[in-house]
């Protein structure tokens, strides 16, 4: 006869549930602390930023490896889960695309150390920029498309070259106060805009 759940294997999912948000804790956590002290910032203080143990921390993420691979798999998950939300969002396709860039832009500028760790020979890490590719190209995709089919940009662009445009605008920002790749990349996103069709027809 069936137990309804109260059997010796109920609590199982609840377990599974905590644990998942404790890793997304600890993933917040770790984020956060690279962004103000680079990726070899100790355990001990992403730790304590999540309010768990250092037991806790290693049960989830045995190396530094782990952890750093977890947290860029987790935000570019957040950065592509961001795309229809924002089309979904903003008034037109076009500043869905524009909000989008910006924070594709953040994401870059807030990897402090990420790009170093990333050309390192660690196995860990040589998956990272086809992954990286493979999520983060078709929500850009899907975002030009959009606003293409709304009238707002020209047609042909190339999500891979659009964001490698943006990635080449956020290198080497770190620590010039003078330079902000963010709003350069909104500029890059401005510039696609379709001509107006009473210039069209002047022309």
């Amino acid at each position: 006869m069936a137990s309804g759940g109260n059997g010796p294997d109920a609590p199982a999912p609840r377990k599974r549930a905590d644990a998942r948000r404790n890793e997304a804790t600890l993933l917040d956590a770790a984020a956060a602390a690279f962004v103000e002290s680079g990726v070899n910032v100790p355990v001990r203080d992403i730790a304590a930023r999540a309010g768990v143990g250092v037991g806790t921390f290693y049960r989830h993420f045995p190396t530094r490896a782990d952890l750093i691979v977890a947290v860029y798999r987790h935000q570019v998950e957040a950065c592509a889960a961001a795309g229809p939300v924002l089309l979904a969002d903003r008034e037109s396709p076009h500043q869905a695309l524009a909000s989008w860039i910006g924070l594709f832009a953040d994401f870059l500028v807030t990897k402090h150390g990420l790009a170093d760790v990333l050309r390192s020979d660690d196995a860990a890490f040589q998956t990272l920029h086809a992954y990286f590719i493979d999520r983060l190209v078709p929500v850009c995709g899907q975002l030009l498309e959009a606003a293409v089919a709304a009238g707002e940009i020209r047609p042909g662009q190339d999500p891979y070259e659009l964001l490698r445009g943006v990635g080449g605008l956020c290198a080497g920002a770190d620590g010039d106060p003078r330079y902000n790749p963010r709003r350069l990349a909104g500029l890059l996103v401005a510039g696609l805009r379709a001509e107006p069709a009473q210039a069209r027809a002047a022309g």
